[in-house]
């Protein structure tokens, strides 16, 4: 092993990586919802904030669209 090395010959290249990383965020889930999901978690044997992940990546995939049907104010 070298005691010294010349980076200045490296070239620089983008990380494979950064389209997989992830981002954390806190979320505010009803009590339900998270049994649920630590439920079926435990079943597949993945942790559940990955079975979240793959439900919302399947979401984006299928190109889903949630219609929210709020009551009109009288």
């Amino acid at each position: 092993m070298k005691d010294e090395y010349d980076l200045a010959k490296l070239k620089a290249r983008r990380n494979p990586y950064a389209s997989k990383l992830k981002k954390p965020v806190t979320m505010r889930l009803s009590e339900d919802v998270l049994v649920y999901f630590k439920r079926m978690a435990d079943e597949a044997g993945v942790p559940y904030q990955s079975l979240i992940n793959l439900y919302l990546r399947d979401c984006l995939a299928n190109k889903r669209q949630i219609k929210i049907d709020w009551p009109q104010a009288a």
